[in-house]
Protein backbone atom coordinates (compact mmCIF):
# COMPACT_ATOMS: atom_id res chain seq x y z
CA UNK A 1 0.00 0.00 0.00
CA UNK A 2 2.92 2.50 0.65
CA UNK A 3 4.47 1.42 -2.67
CA UNK A 4 1.25 3.10 -3.86
CA UNK A 5 1.00 6.03 -1.75
CA UNK A 6 4.65 6.39 -2.76
CA UNK A 7 3.77 6.78 -6.22
CA UNK A 8 1.41 9.04 -5.62
CA UNK A 9 3.46 11.60 -3.69
CA UNK A 10 5.88 11.79 -6.14
CA UNK A 11 3.62 12.18 -9.07
CA UNK A 12 1.77 15.15 -7.30
CA UNK A 13 4.26 16.63 -5.42
CA UNK A 14 6.46 17.15 -8.72
CA UNK A 15 3.40 18.45 -10.61
CA UNK A 16 2.30 20.64 -7.84
CA UNK A 17 5.79 22.13 -7.45
CA UNK A 18 6.08 23.02 -11.16
CA UNK A 19 1.99 24.43 -10.70
CA UNK A 20 3.80 26.41 -8.07
CA UNK A 21 7.20 28.21 -9.61
CA UNK A 22 4.62 29.20 -12.74
CA UNK A 23 2.67 31.20 -10.41
CA UNK A 24 5.87 32.74 -9.21
CA UNK A 25 5.81 30.81 -5.89
CA UNK A 26 8.59 28.23 -4.36
CA UNK A 27 7.95 25.23 -5.38
CA UNK A 28 8.05 24.19 -1.95
CA UNK A 29 4.92 25.64 -1.34
CA UNK A 30 2.93 23.48 -3.82
CA UNK A 31 4.46 20.27 -2.46
CA UNK A 32 3.24 21.26 1.06
CA UNK A 33 0.10 22.42 -0.17
CA UNK A 34 -0.77 18.80 -1.87
CA UNK A 35 -0.02 17.03 0.98
CA UNK A 36 -3.05 18.36 2.32
CA UNK A 37 -4.61 17.72 -0.83
CA UNK A 38 -3.72 13.90 -0.86
CA UNK A 39 -4.36 13.56 3.09
CA UNK A 40 -7.47 12.53 4.94
CA UNK A 41 -8.68 15.96 5.32
CA UNK A 42 -9.53 16.03 1.45
CA UNK A 43 -9.00 12.81 -0.93
CA UNK A 44 -7.57 10.66 1.96
CA UNK A 45 -4.96 8.73 -0.59
CA UNK A 46 -2.55 8.90 2.14
CA UNK A 47 -2.64 8.49 5.51
CA UNK A 48 -0.20 9.53 8.47
CA UNK A 49 1.57 6.14 8.92
CA UNK A 50 5.10 4.93 10.71
CA UNK A 51 6.69 4.69 7.42
CA UNK A 52 5.76 7.75 5.62
CA UNK A 53 7.15 9.30 8.70
CA UNK A 54 10.41 7.29 8.86
CA UNK A 55 10.90 7.88 5.23
CA UNK A 56 10.32 11.82 5.60
CA UNK A 57 12.79 12.26 8.55
CA UNK A 58 14.73 10.81 6.11
CA UNK A 59 14.03 13.37 3.87
CA UNK A 60 14.57 16.23 6.37
CA UNK A 61 18.44 14.89 7.45
CA UNK A 62 18.97 14.65 3.97
CA UNK A 63 18.06 18.18 3.21
CA UNK A 64 20.53 19.56 6.20
CA UNK A 65 23.14 17.66 5.12
CA UNK A 66 23.29 19.20 2.00
CA UNK A 67 22.65 22.83 3.27
CA UNK A 68 25.61 22.10 5.19
CA UNK A 69 27.27 20.82 2.49
CA UNK A 70 26.82 24.20 1.13
CA UNK A 71 27.44 25.86 3.77
CA UNK A 72 30.16 28.85 2.88
CA UNK A 73 31.68 28.49 6.44
CA UNK A 74 33.74 32.20 5.86
CA UNK A 75 30.17 33.68 5.55
CA UNK A 76 29.43 31.51 7.92
CA UNK A 77 31.53 32.44 10.34
CA UNK A 78 31.65 36.25 9.47
CA UNK A 79 27.45 35.98 10.47
CA UNK A 80 28.28 34.80 13.58
CA UNK A 81 27.38 37.95 15.77
CA UNK A 82 24.20 38.63 13.76
CA UNK A 83 22.88 34.71 14.17
CA UNK A 84 23.68 34.90 17.99
CA UNK A 85 21.61 38.64 17.98
CA UNK A 86 18.85 37.12 15.48
CA UNK A 87 18.52 33.39 17.74
CA UNK A 88 18.19 35.32 21.15
CA UNK A 89 15.46 38.21 19.85
CA UNK A 90 13.76 35.47 17.79
CA UNK A 91 13.30 33.39 21.48
CA UNK A 92 13.12 36.02 23.61
CA UNK A 93 10.18 37.93 21.84
CA UNK A 94 7.99 35.11 20.86
CA UNK A 95 8.40 34.04 24.40
CA UNK A 96 7.64 37.41 26.27
CA UNK A 97 4.28 37.87 23.99
CA UNK A 98 3.48 34.47 24.00
CA UNK A 99 3.87 33.75 27.75
CA UNK A 100 1.35 37.53 27.74
CA UNK A 101 -1.33 35.33 25.06
CA UNK A 102 -0.83 32.04 27.51
CA UNK A 103 -1.95 34.10 30.62
CA UNK A 104 -4.86 36.30 28.54
CA UNK A 105 -6.84 32.59 27.14
CA UNK A 106 -6.71 31.55 31.10
CA UNK A 107 -3.81 29.34 31.23
CA UNK A 108 -1.62 28.76 34.35
CA UNK A 109 1.72 30.54 34.65
CA UNK A 110 3.50 27.36 33.74
CA UNK A 111 1.59 26.40 30.69
CA UNK A 112 1.77 29.87 29.36
CA UNK A 113 5.12 29.97 29.60
CA UNK A 114 5.31 26.34 27.97
CA UNK A 115 3.17 28.15 25.01
CA UNK A 116 5.90 31.26 24.53
CA UNK A 117 8.64 28.42 24.57
CA UNK A 118 6.72 26.71 22.00
CA UNK A 119 6.10 29.75 19.85
CA UNK A 120 10.00 30.10 20.29
CA UNK A 121 11.00 27.20 18.25
CA UNK A 122 11.87 27.57 14.57
CA UNK A 123 12.18 24.74 12.03
CA UNK A 124 14.82 26.14 8.88
CA UNK A 125 14.19 22.92 6.57
CA UNK A 126 11.67 24.94 4.45
CA UNK A 127 13.32 28.17 4.67
CA UNK A 128 16.47 25.73 3.70
CA UNK A 129 14.91 24.29 0.78
CA UNK A 130 12.82 27.95 -0.52
CA UNK A 131 16.43 29.57 -0.11
CA UNK A 132 18.25 27.37 -2.20
CA UNK A 133 15.75 27.43 -5.10
CA UNK A 134 16.42 30.92 -4.97
CA UNK A 135 20.50 31.06 -4.86
CA UNK A 136 20.46 32.63 -1.18
CA UNK A 137 21.68 29.54 0.56
CA UNK A 138 25.31 30.89 0.65
CA UNK A 139 24.67 34.39 0.55
CA UNK A 140 25.04 36.37 4.25
CA UNK A 141 21.25 36.60 4.99
CA UNK A 142 21.08 32.44 4.55
CA UNK A 143 24.17 32.19 6.50
CA UNK A 144 22.80 34.17 9.24
CA UNK A 145 19.56 31.97 9.34
CA UNK A 146 21.41 28.43 9.67
CA UNK A 147 23.48 29.88 12.24
CA UNK A 148 20.30 31.02 13.73
CA UNK A 149 18.58 28.08 13.78
CA UNK A 150 21.41 26.39 15.93
CA UNK A 151 21.42 28.68 18.48
CA UNK A 152 17.49 28.53 18.75
CA UNK A 153 17.80 24.71 18.76
CA UNK A 154 20.25 25.23 21.64
CA UNK A 155 18.37 27.63 23.95
CA UNK A 156 14.89 26.41 23.19
CA UNK A 157 16.05 22.65 24.23
CA UNK A 158 17.93 23.87 27.07
CA UNK A 159 14.87 26.15 28.42
CA UNK A 160 12.23 23.29 27.95
CA UNK A 161 14.70 21.04 30.43
CA UNK A 162 14.55 23.99 32.36
CA UNK A 163 10.90 23.93 32.52
CA UNK A 164 9.68 20.40 32.26
CA UNK A 165 12.15 20.21 35.42
CA UNK A 166 10.16 22.89 37.49
CA UNK A 167 6.97 21.68 36.36
CA UNK A 168 8.12 18.31 38.15
CA UNK A 169 8.79 16.27 35.51
CA UNK A 170 11.85 13.58 35.72
CA UNK A 171 14.17 15.35 33.97
CA UNK A 172 17.55 16.37 35.24
CA UNK A 173 18.89 20.05 34.20
CA UNK A 174 22.27 19.58 34.34
CA UNK A 175 22.07 16.06 32.96
CA UNK A 176 20.36 17.59 29.61
CA UNK A 177 23.10 20.43 29.59
CA UNK A 178 26.13 18.24 29.64
CA UNK A 179 24.33 16.09 26.89
CA UNK A 180 24.30 19.35 25.07
CA UNK A 181 28.20 19.97 25.51
CA UNK A 182 28.78 16.40 24.81
CA UNK A 183 27.47 16.19 21.23
CA UNK A 184 28.48 19.92 19.89
CA UNK A 185 31.97 18.73 21.23
CA UNK A 186 32.33 15.31 20.21
CA UNK A 187 30.48 16.21 16.36
CA UNK A 188 32.59 19.64 15.80
CA UNK A 189 35.82 17.32 16.80
CA UNK A 190 34.71 14.28 14.52
CA UNK A 191 34.09 16.54 11.79
CA UNK A 192 37.26 18.16 11.59
CA UNK A 193 39.53 15.00 12.66
CA UNK A 194 37.01 11.85 11.79
CA UNK A 195 35.05 12.85 8.56
CA UNK A 196 38.30 12.98 6.77
CA UNK A 197 39.39 9.17 7.89
CA UNK A 198 35.99 7.63 7.27
CA UNK A 199 36.01 8.75 3.31
CA UNK A 200 39.66 8.09 3.00
CA UNK A 201 39.18 4.84 4.09
CA UNK A 202 35.88 4.21 1.61
CA UNK A 203 37.25 5.53 -1.33
CA UNK A 204 39.34 2.83 -2.61
CA UNK A 205 36.76 -0.23 -2.00
CA UNK A 206 36.27 -1.60 -4.39
CA UNK A 207 31.93 -1.55 -4.56
CA UNK A 208 29.71 0.90 -6.37
CA UNK A 209 29.45 3.97 -4.94
CA UNK A 210 31.57 3.56 -1.98
CA UNK A 211 32.19 7.34 -1.04
CA UNK A 212 28.35 7.90 -1.07
CA UNK A 213 27.77 5.38 0.99
CA UNK A 214 30.29 6.73 3.32
CA UNK A 215 29.06 10.49 3.48
CA UNK A 216 25.40 8.87 4.17
CA UNK A 217 26.97 7.24 7.25
CA UNK A 218 28.45 9.82 7.85
CA UNK A 219 25.09 12.09 7.98
CA UNK A 220 22.56 9.76 9.53
CA UNK A 221 25.54 8.99 12.02
CA UNK A 222 25.72 12.09 13.18
CA UNK A 223 21.69 12.74 12.89
CA UNK A 224 21.50 9.44 15.25
CA UNK A 225 23.99 10.75 18.09
CA UNK A 226 22.26 14.40 17.90
CA UNK A 227 19.00 13.14 18.02
CA UNK A 228 20.33 10.47 21.07
CA UNK A 229 21.57 13.67 23.38
CA UNK A 230 18.23 15.73 23.25
CA UNK A 231 19.41 17.58 19.95
CA UNK A 232 17.45 18.24 16.76
CA UNK A 233 18.56 15.39 14.15
CA UNK A 234 18.86 18.01 11.69
CA UNK A 235 21.37 19.46 13.53
CA UNK A 236 23.48 16.76 13.07
CA UNK A 237 22.95 15.87 9.83
CA UNK A 238 23.87 19.86 9.57
CA UNK A 239 27.37 19.60 10.85
CA UNK A 240 28.27 16.82 9.29
CA UNK A 241 27.51 18.55 6.11
CA UNK A 242 30.06 20.81 6.84
CA UNK A 243 32.61 18.22 7.70
CA UNK A 244 31.99 16.22 4.52
CA UNK A 245 32.15 19.99 2.86
CA UNK A 246 35.83 20.49 3.85
CA UNK A 247 37.11 17.61 2.34
CA UNK A 248 38.38 16.44 -1.23
CA UNK A 249 34.65 14.60 -1.97
CA UNK A 250 32.38 17.11 -1.06
CA UNK A 251 31.27 17.66 -5.19
CA UNK A 252 30.88 13.93 -5.73
CA UNK A 253 28.92 13.50 -2.43
CA UNK A 254 26.34 16.35 -2.76
CA UNK A 255 25.94 15.63 -6.51
CA UNK A 256 24.57 12.43 -5.63
CA UNK A 257 22.71 12.99 -2.38
CA UNK A 258 21.26 15.96 -3.87
CA UNK A 259 20.05 13.54 -6.86
CA UNK A 260 18.60 10.48 -4.02
CA UNK A 261 16.79 12.99 -1.73
CA UNK A 262 15.36 14.96 -4.29
CA UNK A 263 14.58 11.88 -6.27
CA UNK A 264 12.53 9.96 -3.35
CA UNK A 265 12.92 11.54 0.22
CA UNK A 266 12.54 15.31 0.45
CA UNK A 267 9.23 15.52 -1.45
CA UNK A 268 8.11 13.08 0.78
CA UNK A 269 9.29 14.91 3.58
CA UNK A 270 7.32 18.17 2.35
CA UNK A 271 4.05 16.24 0.84
CA UNK A 272 3.91 14.12 4.64
CA UNK A 273 3.58 17.98 6.69
CA UNK A 274 0.28 18.34 4.64
CA UNK A 275 -0.66 15.07 5.18
CA UNK A 276 -0.40 14.63 9.09
CA UNK A 277 -2.71 17.55 9.78
CA UNK A 278 -6.47 16.90 10.37
CA UNK A 279 -8.50 19.70 10.00
CA UNK A 280 -11.67 18.21 11.13
CA UNK A 281 -13.11 20.31 14.36
CA UNK A 282 -10.86 24.09 13.33
CA UNK A 283 -13.98 25.83 12.92
CA UNK A 284 -14.58 25.31 16.75
CA UNK A 285 -10.97 26.64 17.71
CA UNK A 286 -10.87 29.23 14.46
CA UNK A 287 -10.25 32.45 16.60
CA UNK A 288 -7.70 30.91 18.82
CA UNK A 289 -5.96 29.37 15.65
CA UNK A 290 -6.21 32.82 13.90
CA UNK A 291 -4.39 34.91 17.15
CA UNK A 292 -1.66 32.44 17.64
CA UNK A 293 -1.21 32.13 13.74
CA UNK A 294 -0.46 36.02 14.01
CA UNK A 295 1.31 36.15 17.30
CA UNK A 296 3.65 33.27 15.81
CA UNK A 297 4.38 34.90 12.49
CA UNK A 298 4.41 38.29 14.12
CA UNK A 299 6.76 37.33 16.87
CA UNK A 300 9.36 35.67 15.17
CA UNK A 301 9.61 38.13 12.08
CA UNK A 302 10.18 40.90 14.41
CA UNK A 303 12.21 39.49 17.10
CA UNK A 304 14.56 37.99 14.54
CA UNK A 305 14.58 41.08 12.13
CA UNK A 306 15.50 43.09 14.78
CA UNK A 307 18.40 40.87 16.21
CA UNK A 308 19.66 41.61 12.75
CA UNK A 309 18.99 44.58 12.53
CA UNK A 310 21.59 45.03 16.02
CA UNK A 311 23.79 43.17 14.10
CA UNK A 312 24.58 45.78 11.44
CA UNK A 313 22.31 44.68 8.72
CA UNK A 314 19.64 46.74 6.76
CA UNK A 315 15.91 46.90 7.37
CA UNK A 316 15.37 44.70 4.04
CA UNK A 317 17.91 42.24 4.78
CA UNK A 318 16.74 42.15 8.27
CA UNK A 319 13.02 41.35 7.80
CA UNK A 320 14.63 38.51 4.85
CA UNK A 321 15.83 36.72 7.88
CA UNK A 322 13.56 37.00 10.31
CA UNK A 323 11.11 35.79 7.44
CA UNK A 324 13.49 32.76 7.30
CA UNK A 325 13.17 31.73 11.11
CA UNK A 326 9.22 32.01 10.94
CA UNK A 327 8.10 28.22 10.30
CA UNK A 328 8.18 26.14 13.28
CA UNK A 329 7.62 22.95 11.39
CA UNK A 330 8.40 18.94 13.04
CA UNK A 331 10.36 21.25 15.84
CA UNK A 332 7.36 22.65 17.22
CA UNK A 333 5.38 19.50 16.50
CA UNK A 334 7.67 17.49 18.66
CA UNK A 335 7.62 20.22 22.00
CA UNK A 336 3.98 20.40 21.75
CA UNK A 337 3.66 16.55 22.26
CA UNK A 338 5.31 16.85 25.15
CA UNK A 339 3.55 19.23 26.21
CA UNK A 340 0.74 16.99 25.70
CA UNK A 341 2.20 14.21 27.52
CA UNK A 342 3.18 16.27 30.61
CA UNK A 343 -0.31 18.00 30.70
CA UNK A 344 1.53 21.36 29.69
CA UNK A 345 -1.10 21.64 27.03
CA UNK A 346 -5.01 20.65 26.51
CA UNK A 347 -6.06 17.99 23.38
CA UNK A 348 -7.68 21.47 22.21
CA UNK A 349 -4.89 23.31 22.28
CA UNK A 350 -2.81 20.80 20.89
CA UNK A 351 -5.07 20.54 18.07
CA UNK A 352 -4.92 24.21 17.20
CA UNK A 353 -1.17 24.25 17.53
CA UNK A 354 -0.34 21.92 15.03
CA UNK A 355 -2.47 23.73 12.46
CA UNK A 356 -0.74 27.17 13.51
CA UNK A 357 2.77 25.42 13.01
CA UNK A 358 0.95 24.22 9.62
CA UNK A 359 0.10 27.86 9.14
CA UNK A 360 3.67 29.11 9.48
CA UNK A 361 5.17 26.31 7.48
CA UNK A 362 3.00 27.81 4.40
CA UNK A 363 3.47 31.48 5.33
CA UNK A 364 7.26 31.27 5.32
CA UNK A 365 8.23 30.37 1.35
CA UNK A 366 6.38 33.48 0.09
CA UNK A 367 6.93 35.75 2.65
CA UNK A 368 11.19 34.45 1.71
CA UNK A 369 10.25 35.16 -2.07
CA UNK A 370 8.76 38.66 -1.54
CA UNK A 371 11.31 40.16 1.49
CA UNK A 372 14.48 38.39 -1.21
CA UNK A 373 13.45 40.24 -3.93
CA UNK A 374 12.83 43.24 -2.65
CA UNK A 375 16.10 42.61 -0.72
CA UNK A 376 17.76 42.11 -4.55
CA UNK A 377 15.97 45.02 -6.47
CA UNK A 378 17.48 47.61 -4.15
CA UNK A 379 20.62 45.97 -4.20
CA UNK A 380 20.43 46.56 -7.72
CA UNK A 381 19.33 50.07 -7.46
CA UNK A 382 21.76 50.97 -5.19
Amino acid sequence: MFILQLAAILFASKIAGDMSVRLGQPAVLGKLLIGIVLGPTVLGIVTDTEILKEVSQIGVILLMFIAGLETDMDEFKRTGKAATFVGILGIVVPLSLGYVAGTAIGLTHIQAVFLGLLLSATSVSISVQVLKEMNQLQSKEGATILGAAVIDDILVIVSLAFLMSIAGSDVALGAVVLKKVLFFSVAIAAAWKIIPIVLRLFAPLRVDEAIISAGLIICFSFAYFAEATGVAAIIGAYIAGIGVSFTDYKKEIFHKVETISYSIFVPVFFTSIGVTVELSGVSEHIWLIVGLSILAIFTKLVGAAFGAKLAGFTWKPSLAIGAGMVSRGEVALIIAGIGLEAKLLTADLFAAIVVVVLITTLVTPPLLKILFKEKEANEHAA
